[in-house]
């Protein structure tokens, strides 16, 4: 990946949990408005525009001071994502401001932050709100002198170069991507031919804004959870109640958003919990690899009322957060066995005793 001057800081956030959310069709957000400092860069930068908008995108693109953007009117929200290439504005025009920004991702939608050196103290603002603070020093840029792309004009080593960035496949699910660098977008450092120190580089600045964008955009990652079912062991319909010492079966059905379709979510690590103030069951669930996760357990010999709780949190996965709740009852009184083998001694004594005082009272009477 090639990068320019600028500090480059690429930090991937996911806001508090609040609740999952998703369309019963598709969870990719559509309408995007993008923010401009100048629509020059809006040619500099087609090739990324372009890229969005061939995967059905509808971009919307507005100076940052135009005085008509909004981005909800009459309660509705008017897009469901908001990129910011507009690093230079003091103040955008209007409604849209920084608390305006704040709860459109609170809400659940989506942000990109392109900055640069030049960053304004309002984009700064965002960022800080979003938990990434950018260097107090405008002139503050990285330096590597050995994963650096050779270049006529930069000689200071911080047009960077490298291959070596993690293969990954939380939270009311809004999805926020700050970067300190607005020219990684641009056209020239899509196509621009990298020759590193040591070896030459084909740029990937494309594919990897592409997979970034999808991610952001809930292309990939994105995960939805239905059919929740429990009931006892050899029945189907779910019960209204449960009885201590139970066995249950409980199952729940995961699926992730390719980008076309839904397709069944493969992991190890989705786990149940049957809870009442502290989780006394915490299974592992086992999955067919299609998509539906299950486990049985027996219901602990404790009444009152629990729930089932799936909380998953997966780094670069929609987090799920599922709940039921049942009642767990004791044993009715007719309910218990009425003789236990542990306690027949208890009776063989009760009725030793019943058959030593017959016979004591026989002879008692009779005997001269």
């Amino acid at each position: 990946m090639a990068n320019s001057h600028h500090l480059l800081l690429l930090t991937l956030i996911l806001l508090p949990v609040l609740c999952y959310s998703f369309s019963p069709e598709s969870p990719t957000d559509r309408r995007v408005l993008v923010l401009l400092d100048d629509f020059a860069i809006k040619s500099s930068h087609s090739l990324y525009f372009n890229s969005l908008q061939s995967r059905g995108f509808e971009l919307d693109f507005k100076l940052a001071d135009d005085p008509k953007i909004a981005l909800h009117r009459y309660g509705q929200y008017l897009y469901d994502a908001l990129i910011l290439f507009c690093p230079t504005i003091d103040r955008f025009g209007g409604s849209v401001d920084l608390a305006a920004i704040l709860d459109f991702v609170d809400s659940g939608h989506d942000l990109i932050i392109a900055a640069d050196a030049n960053a304004s103290d309002l984009i700064r603002e965002v960022a800080i709100e979003s938990g990434v603070a950018f260097d107090e020093d405008p002139a503050a840029i990285v330096i590597d002198h050995i994963s650096y792309a050779v270049s006529e004009n930069e000689g200071d080593h911080s047009l960077i170069a490298s291959d070596d960035f993690i293969k990954s496949d939380a939270r009311n699910n809004a999805r926020i991507l700050i970067t300190s660098s607005l020219s990684i977008f641009s056209n020239r450092y899509i196509n621009l031919d990298v020759i590193c120190v040591n070896r030459h580089l084909k740029c990937g600045n494309e594919q990897f804004l592409t997979e970034l964008s999808k991610w952001v955009f809930h292309e990939r990652g994105h995960l939805k959870a239905v059919n929740v079912k429990h009931h006892k062991v050899g029945e189907v319909d779910e019960p209204a109640v449960y009885r201590i010492n139970d066995d249950l079966e409980y199952s729940v059905e995961i699926y992730e958003w390719s980008g076309t379709s839904w397709q069944p979510f493969v992991a190890d690590d989705v786990q149940v919990q049957f809870y009442m103030m502290s989780p006394y069951v915490l299974k592992t669930l086992s999955t067919n690899n299609k998509g539906i996760y299950h486990t049985g357990f027996k219901v602990p010999d404790v009444y009152g009322v629990f729930q089932f709780k799936v909380e998953y949190q997966r780094p670069g996965y929609t987090s799920l957060s599922l709940s039921k709740q049942i009642p767990v009852r004791p044993y009715r009184h007719n309910e218990y066995e009425r003789f236990i083998p542990a306690a027949y001694p208890y009776y063989g004594a009760a009725f030793s005793m019943m058959a030593g005082f017959f016979i004591f009272t026989i002879v008692h009477l009779y005997n001269k």
